[in-house]
């Protein structure tokens, strides 16, 4: 970069600089430190909000692993063979696809015992697979792991931060269109003071 836009770099950075409240001109108004006070409150109320991001993030989680805790507490993991075929992997029906079959176990009682669950595409018959049974012995779906609960508190709390600055960007915005409208009105009243001086000058 030559010096022309090295050049331009700092004005921009100064321009900046002086919009944020930095510095003192004797051309700044009431409107322009308003506006600088409005942006500097949003910007410490969304740093404020990581944290507070961060901590309902964490509670979102612990709460999601208690749940998951209390509900592995009263389930069954008990091991069962596919008793079937599932669904063979094709075009239409890729690896990802999960399909019910008829899978078979033994309780606690050496009865056999038999139900659907769901399996990968291309399982065949005979393969050993783990099913989780409620209380009253019928297959249901597994608890959550905790890496779950660490991704549903993660994006619970990035979320929140993320829709949290965007309330604040969107307010500060606001808050900006009344004191551009008030600045506006200062400078046309000026301007009609100064524009008869332009017009006729005086000899």
């Amino acid at each position: 970069m030559g010096f022309a836009g090295h050049r331009k770099g700092e004005l921009w950075v100064l321009m900046q600089a002086r919009r944020l409240g930095f510095g003192r001109s004797p051309l700044r108004r009431r409107v322009d430190r308003l506006e600088s006070a409005i942006v500097w409150g949003a910007v410490l109320a969304a740093l404020l909000m990581i944290p507070t991001a961060a901590a309902i993030g964490t509670a979102v989680r612990n709460a999601s692993e208690r749940s998951a805790a209390d509900q592995q507490a009263v389930l069954t993991q008990v091991r069962a063979q596919t008793l079937e075929n599932s669904e063979p992997v094709t075009a239409d029906v890729p690896a990802s696809y999960t399909s019910l079959v008829k899978v078979g176990w033994t309780n606690q009682a050496g009865q056999s015992q038999e139900g659907r669950a769901s399996v990968p595409a291309g399982t065949k018959q005979g393969t050993e697979l783990t099913v989780w049974l409620d209380s009253s012995g019928a297959i249901t779906t597994s608890p959550r792991r905790p890496g779950d609960s660490k991704a549903i508190g993660g994006a619970v709390g990035l979320s929140v931060a993320m829709l949290s600055w965007l309330v604040l960007a969107g307010l500060a915005r606001l808050a900006a269109v009344p004191l551009n409208r008030r600045r506006y009105d200062d400078w046309a009243r000026e301007w009609e003071l100064v524009a008869p001086r332009w017009r006729h000058p005086q000899n």
